[in-house]
């Protein structure tokens, strides 16, 4: 076991790595994307494939399955928030900001301010009326507001193979947003 816990990408199955691997390079935009992914892998149903996708989840393997917009397109405005929580309320803390629709993701750091999450909203006063009543939830007043001032779009994919036959895979690299 490594020092989270986990066994490492050791003891992942073969459809575990296929299903992973579609899932970072493109999650099907289709109306069944789970038989999808069973096609592209091959000799697996789409039952087999939903039930490897609960299971990754279930095992903290995965932690968010879903989409990554481009806010600024959209016509949003985004931020990147760190806040100062007193160690033993971070879950909890953690917990509530990730209720909140115009939050992508949030994580803890080893940091002063320790808690970091991206916030988007249609408009720069919307924005700023979420990260107050955020604040007034929390009771945490120490935050720092960065706003994006400039995107950048970066891709990375992690091999774990055996990879889906190059025919077959995705072919859209959508890129992550960075802060």
């Amino acid at each position: 076991m490594n020092a989270s816990g986990s066994h490492g990408i050791d003891h992942l199955s073969d459809l575990d790595r296929a299903v992973l691997n579609i899932i970072q390079v493109g999650f099907p935009v289709a109306h069944a994307p789970y038989a999808e992914m069973a096609k592209q892998i091959g000799s697996v149903t789409e039952e087999e494939v939903y039930r490897c996708v609960l299971d990754l989840i279930e095992r903290g393997i995965i932690r968010r399955l879903g989409a990554v917009f481009d806010t600024k397109k959209l016509g949003f405005m985004s931020a990147l928030i760190a806040m100062k929580v007193p160690p033993e309320r971070i879950d909890k803390v953690g917990e509530l900001v990730s209720q909140y629709s115009g939050v992508s993701h949030n994580y803890k750091r080893e940091h002063e301010y320790n808690l970091w999450f991206t916030l988007a909203a249609p408009s720069r006063q919307q924005l700023m009326d979420t990260l107050e009543e955020i604040k007034a939830r929390t009771g945490v007043s120490d935050v720092l507001y960065l706003p994006t001032v400039r995107m950048h779009k970066i891709f990375v994919n992690f091999e774990i193979g055996p990879s889906v036959p190059k025919s077959t895979a995705p072919s859209d690299k959508s890129g992550i947003e960075e802060k």
